[in-house]
């Protein structure tokens, strides 16, 4: 079995443990593509057998969050981990709203320390569990959309984000709070796209068996953004170059009609980059 199950990853489990879950279930090797904590929900593409060798491709997908956050308080986990501090006043919608252009495109976001970053060697949540004072050193992050969507409690409001790699939607919470002079935290997480990925046709776990988990087995080929290009000439598939009359690019490859795998054509030559068949 060979392909992705996108999985609506509902709160209180990890990450991991959805995909135990499906390797039990599939008899395969698997693996996700971006963590989840466990307060989060929703979109967790799970890859299945060699569909793990594609991660790479998907590095650089935009992902895209429903974000609830309270106001006037923190945490040190800055979300609902840890037990909520006074922190100041709570900021009008217009105040919010004023200063969101300020964090879109381009920024720099320094990681919560209650996270799996390294430093020294040793897990950021465990450096903070034993009450080290370390701050991680800020880096460079995509937002490509920020939205506030509205006030859903006395001092909790609803934003939309699209985002790149690396984003913590934790450290944004933060940030919108000192950048207003008061505090904040994320009280709510759910994930609605990762890539290709989307909320709208994802699986609840528990709906999962070893007898219907094909039926929602989403083929490698159909996630991947690249043309497709059949391929002919046999010398290719024992690993030699092979001239090519294709743009220079990534490409999806065919042999007689089925997926093979991915290759790369460059300066008028054809070359292996991940067989999948």
């Amino acid at each position: 079995m060979t392909g992705f199950i996108n999985i609506d990853k509902r709160e209180g489990i990890s990450s991991t443990y959805c995909v135990n879950r499906i390797k039990r279930l599939s008899k395969t090797p698997c693996g996700h593509m971006g963590t989840l904590d466990p307060l989060a929900e929703g979109v967790l593409p799970v890859g299945i057998g060699n569909a793990t060798r594609l991660f790479d491709y998907f590095l650089g997908k935009q992902k895209t969050y429903l974000a609830r956050f309270r106001f006037g308080w923190t945490t040190d986990t800055l979300d609902r981990e840890s037990e909520p501090r006074f922190a100041g006043m709570v900021p009008s919608k217009s105040a919010i709203e004023e200063i969101l252009p300020n964090f879109t495109g381009e920024i720099e976001q320094r990681p919560p320390l209650f996270s799996a970053i390294c430093v020294d060697g040793k897990r950021g949540y465990e450096l903070a569990r034993k009450g080290k004072d370390v701050e991680l050193s800020a880096r460079l992050v995509n937002i490509f959309s920020l939205t506030l969507n509205g006030q859903t409690a006395e001092d909790e409001f609803e934003f939309s984000v699209t985002c790149g790699k690396g984003t913590y939607i934790r450290s944004l919470a933060r940030d919108l709070g000192e950048a207003l002079g008061t505090g904040a935290y994320m009280t709510k997480l759910v994930r609605t796209a990762s890539g290709p990925f989307v909320l709208g046709n994802a699986v609840p776990l528990d709906l999962l068996t070893a007898e219907n988990l094909g039926d929602y087995l989403i083929p490698t080929e159909s996630v991947l953004p690249f043309a497709r290009l059949d391929v002919t000439d046999e010398r290719f598939f024992h690993g030699v170059p092979v001239p090519v009359q294709s743009e220079d690019g990534v490409y999806k490859l065919y042999r007689e009609g089925a997926f093979y795998g991915i290759g790369i054509a460059e300066g008028g030559l054809l070359r292996p980059d991940k067989k999948l068949c």
